[in-house]
């Protein structure tokens, strides 16, 4: 049950992958539950195409900011879905229930991938909130 539960997505610059996730999940749980997100090498601005990607769905993430994986976000979560970085190597949190979704970087990738990176992200994301509900 995902309900008042906080969910840690983790890729590597925290400028595509991890804040779309974050982005989907906050908007599907409506308060419910939260999610949060962080990189294991964090870039300096989060990636044009991917705030380009999700304005066209109607979600803005032109005001976030890439923000650095530490032990405490771990700690604090409930739950951390690392996005095909291995966080499972960078920071161990043997009493956290850690999952990897092995996803392409966007980076460097034409609109059009970017924008099927975003919606594996927002399927994968839908069914870790309907499955958290049960």
């Amino acid at each position: 049950m995902l309900k008042n539960k906080k969910v840690l997505f983790v890729c590597v610059h925290n400028a595509g992958r991890s804040q779309m996730a974050e982005a989907f999940f906050n908007k599907l749980a409506a308060g419910k539950a939260t999610a949060f997100s962080a990189g294991t090498s964090p870039a300096s601005i989060i990636n044009p195409k991917v705030v380009e990607v999700m304005q066209e769905i109607g979600i803005d993430l032109s005001r976030q900011k890439p923000k650095r994986l530490t032990p405490e976000l771990v700690e604090e979560a409930d739950l951390v879905v690392s996005m095909g970085c291995g966080v499972e190597n960078i920071c161990p949190a043997a009493s956290i229930e850690t999952e990897d979704w092995d996803l392409e970087d966007p980076s460097e990738k034409p609109l059009e991938k970017v924008r099927e990176i975003r919606d594996q992200i927002k399927t994968r994301v839908t069914k870790l909130w309907s499955q958290g509900q049960n």
